[in-house]
């Protein structure tokens, strides 16, 4: 049997548990992937946005109620849960509730944020509405963002399958290059922050030693 049709035929029966659970745990780049599988036939791109919508939804609710319940235990367990606390406090300040929405598009607080929006007083029948309408536009904008991937390269190439490898791993380098290009970004506006702390520590040596 063709390699590729193995490969289909893996994906058709696989596929979708694979996409269910990465968008369940967070999700961007393997959702751009089955878009764009989606386009070449190995899945069917409606079974893709559901999936996603399902698996996206599902996730934010189990972190919604796992700060409902555990959220305080979290922040006092784990440092950078608490660090993140405090950003996304500023964001529900200055965005309200709308943050639900937005949760799942900001980088770095996929997950922190319904966490967090669990520890506050959103009711859950609130958030439920928010979050299904959010999932959704999430599936559909990712899920076509890999569809329309292959697409664009179709206008390019005569056929696109004698070149699916390096497509899909020019996707992977896109999706790479992003996140570095974010988590550079992170690190520069943090710089004055840790150049604060290690004249603090400097000047807190420099006493101790002289004392």
């Amino acid at each position: 049997m063709h390699v590729q049709q193995i490969l289909k035929d893996y994906l058709e029966i696989h596929g979708y548990w694979v996409l269910f659970i990465g968008t369940f745990l967070e999700g961007e780049a393997v959702l751009l992937l089955a878009g764009f599988l989606a386009f070449q036939g190995y899945l069917n791109i409606l079974g893709v946005i559901c999936t996603a919508w399902a698996g996206s939804f599902l996730g934010d609710q189990f972190y919604f109620y796992l700060g409902r319940f555990k959220g305080k235990w979290l922040i006092k367990r784990f440092h950078s849960i608490a660090r993140k606390f405090r950003e996304a406090l500023k964001l529900i300040e200055k965005y309200g509730y709308f943050v639900a929405f937005i949760s799942r598009f900001t980088y770095g607080f996929r997950i922190v944020l319904p966490i967090i929006l669990g520890i506050t007083n959103l009711a859950p029948k609130t958030f439920l509405w928010i979050n299904l309408s959010s999932a959704l536009s999430w599936a559909v904008v990712f899920s076509l963002g890999g569809y329309l991937f292959g697409k664009s390269a179709s206008l390019v190439l005569d056929n696109v399958s004698n070149y699916e490898h390096y497509l899909v791993l020019s996707l992977l380098g896109f999706i790479c290059m992003a996140w570095l290009s974010h988590a550079y970004h992170i690190w520069k506006l943090k710089k004055p922050v840790r150049e604060r702390l290690a004249r603090i520590r400097a000047a807190h040596n420099s006493r101790r030693i002289l004392s």
